[in-house]
């Protein structure tokens, strides 16, 4: 296979595409992910150098099956790839975020030659965007009725319609795209990010996930080749009715958040060349009471990791259930999107308090706009943000108390 040779820092990376969830490729990848990460947070940089990087290593391809060329990884796997990640850089985790749960769909729907088509692109290389959200629809997070439509065009389309939050989708190769038919009957379409009277538009203002590029993209009168549509009535498409990657991919990133949390505030005791003058210690690595945060940061950490990977190995099942009957798949399909929203209650939770313990260790010094240790908690809240707790705990304990199952696909 051939390899690809990138000058990174003082490193040569070769990667042997596509890279392993083990590989040493991966790590040097991710370390100088990192390097740059604060000051294109803080100086908002767009990370494009950082994607092509992530496309030439086939990290995209990381759940395709190696016989079709990919990385053939669990699910365990991917989601301890993405904590890694999370925890090199939030922004570029959440980049390839809809890359990821647009892949997982097709690979969990029944084979066909447009399905195989797209995972070939994966495999080689492509990104894929989402475009799924409409404000004028008052229902966040569903299926439900949009605007942007497709209409008969010879032996294809024209698509046409205004979307938001389009997370990834600046960065991308391809981009999947919610529409309607003329007969009102709900598509996905996939079709090339530089398709004339496609635009994307870098208008995402949020204080925190800056470089998301989550912004507007319109479609006006763009070509749509038949072979591009999937009609939500066709059976090549995953009808599983829970969502359950893209939500458990924000939960990854921000328990790699803590892990970055930590690293920094160990950097930061380190590094500091004072303490109060009420300290208990002269030096501050010898304070008890920064030992005890730190060893605190140290517990959170290792207390969002393990949920999220416990939730993830209910992917694993779950691939293993629909080797055996609909309804096995449903019941271990619901059960993990369960143990997804609670993962999700938890770390959000703990990522906050974390990025505030941060600034316990450093005192006023470290709330210089110069250090930007801010992002850490930004980042968080902005992931957290997505899809908020408490609806989650309201449907977790709908469950528990009556048995109502949880509402199905958007942010379950």
């Amino acid at each position: 296979m051939t390899q690809i040779v990138e000058k990174v820092a003082d490193t040569t990376i070769k990667f042997s595409a596509p890279v392993t969830a083990n590989s040493p490729e991966l790590q040097k990848l991710f370390d100088f992910i990192a390097l740059g990460a604060s000051e294109r947070d803080r100086d908002r940089i767009l990370p494009y150098d950082v994607i092509d990087l992530i496309r030439q290593s086939r990290l995209g391809a990381l759940r395709i099956p190696v016989a079709e060329g990919g990385a053939g990884s669990t699910a365990r796997e991917f989601f301890e790839v993405v904590i890694r990640l999370g925890d090199a850089d939030p922004n570029v985790a959440h980049i390839i975020r809809n890359h990821f749960s647009i892949t997982e769909r097709l690979l969990r729907a029944e084979p066909s030659k447009r399905n195989r088509r797209w995972l070939k692109a994966v495999a080689d290389g492509a990104i894929i965007g989402l475009a799924l959200t409409e404000l004028e629809v008052k229902r966040a997070g569903g299926g439900g009725v949009v605007n942007t439509k497709l209409t008969p065009d010879g032996d294809g389309y024209r698509l046409n319609g205004t979307k938001y939050y389009s997370t990834g989708s600046l960065y991308a190769d391809l981009i999947s795209v919610r529409a309607l038919t003329p007969d009102e009957t709900a598509a996905t379409v996939i079709l090339p990010t530089n398709r004339e009277g496609l635009d994307l538009v870098d208008d995402w203002d949020g204080f925190g996930q800056r470089l998301t590029g989550t912004g507007t993209t319109t479609f006006t009168n763009v070509r749509v080749e038949a072979d591009e549509v999937i009609l939500e009535t066709d059976t090549d498409q995953d009808k599983l009715p829970y969502n359950i990657v893209p939500q458990l991919v924000l939960t990854a990133i921000n328990a790699g958040i803590i892990r970055s949390v930590l690293r920094d505030a160990t950097t930061l005791i380190h590094k500091r060349p004072r303490t109060f003058y009420h300290a208990v210690a002269e030096q501050a690595a010898d304070d008890p009471l920064l030992q005890q945060t730190v060893g605190q940061l140290s517990a959170n950490a290792f207390a969002a990791e393990a949920v999220v990977l416990a939730a993830a190995d209910g992917l694993d099942r779950l691939a293993v259930a629909k080797t055996q009957s609909e309804e096995a798949e449903l019941a271990v399909a619901l059960a993990t999107s369960l143990s997804a929203a609670k993962a999700k209650l938890i770390v959000d939770d703990l990522v906050l308090k974390s990025a505030t313990l941060l600034f316990e260790v450093g005192g006023a010094s470290t709330t210089k706009k110069s250090s930007n240790l801010d992002r850490h908690w930004r980042n968080a809240r902005t992931l957290a943000s997505h899809n908020p707790g408490h609806f989650k705990a309201r449907a977790i304990g709908d469950y528990e108390i009556n048995g109502t199952l949880l509402p199905p696909r958007g942010f379950f």
